[in-house]
């Protein structure tokens, strides 16, 4: 017998705030505050669409963006909508994250980004929407070697969510697995992350496992969940470990994460770009960035 998780809490956006000054975003949750209930992701900040004025990157100007920074413990994953970002890091991994692209880096040990507007996206200017989700990594991998994983939109399957044989919406499976389709990305711990569309005035049902961290992030729309509360655009439902089922309504259509996973039942203990279980390994941490340790971004 399922029973359905209920909901939490209910938050709303906060005032956006310039990362570096490219990325103009709401920072929904982060490991400073209540960190164990979000486990095992760490941080989500909401680039909701805005439109960015062309810069003459041909003739010298500097893309937007945000310059070199280091990372240990953890992973970024950047979920593109619109807009192209150009990304380097110290490991050798980089690229261009496009439309429908998805960038899951793995910081582990420990390495150095930047990541800029791409220079076609800086020359045309256009809508800039995105996502960047932190994910914990378990203490025994936290000084894994770094990675990098590039992940096309034409690599994420893709599933239509049919009611009573007609179109409700679709959920693009960018890690988990759902109907026995894995999704795209590879996971140190058990996550699903979907990008999920839900056509006006349908339900689905997207069920996650007993115990697990549930979060729905709308992005466009509004919906009710499992007949209980409804949440807008720029809302970030959190559900309960117990229960599995999650019965989404859609007033209008409407755009969502899904965020859902094994919780990592481990102390947090982050500053700034670091996140490990102890203060004496965030010191660690500095001094070994401080010695060089990360590498460097190569030109």
């Amino acid at each position: 017998m399922t029973q359905q998780k209920s909901i939490i809490r209910i938050d709303s956006a906060p005032p956006r705030h310039w990362v570096g000054d490219g990325f103009h975003v709401h920072s929904m949750f982060s490991y400073n505050q209540d960190a164990h209930l979000y486990s095992p992701f760490l941080m989500l900040d909401y680039g909701a669409p805005y439109h960015c004025e062309p810069r003459d990157v041909n003739n010298g100007a500097t893309p937007r963006g945000v310059g070199s920074h280091p990372h240990r413990g953890f992973e970024t994953v950047t979920i593109a909508y619109s807009g192209e970002v150009a990304h380097r890091d110290s490991s050798g991994g980089g690229g261009i994250i496009g439309e429908g692209d998805v960038q899951w880096m793995t910081a582990g040990s420990g390495l150095v980004h930047d990541e800029f507007h791409s220079p076609a996206f800086s020359q045309a200017g256009g809508v800039m929407h995105m996502v960047q989700l932190w994910v914990n990594l378990p203490a025994k991998d936290k000084m894994t070697k770094p990675g990098y994983q590039a992940i096309t939109q034409a690599a994420i399957p893709q599933a239509i969510l049919d009611v009573a044989s007609t179109r409700a919406g679709s959920v693009r499976l960018i890690a988990g697995e759902r109907g026995g389709v894995r999704g795209a990305a590879t996971t140190f711990t058990p996550m699903n992350v979907w990008d999920v569309r839900i056509e006006a005035g349908k339900t689905i049902s997207l069920p996650q496992p007993e115990g697990w961290t549930t979060l729905l992030l709308v992005q466009s729309g509004s919906v009710t969940v499992n007949g209980s509360k409804a949440a807008g655009a720029a809302q970030l439902v959190m559900l309960s470990r117990n229960g599995t089922d999650v019965d989404i309504t859609a007033s209008e259509d409407t755009q969502l994460l899904l965020l859902a996973g094994e919780p990592i039942n481990e102390p947090v203990f982050g500053y700034g770009p670091f996140v490990m279980n102890t203060q004496a390994e965030i010191v660690q941490a500095f001094n070994d960035f401080n010695a060089g340790k990360f590498g460097q971004i190569a030109e």
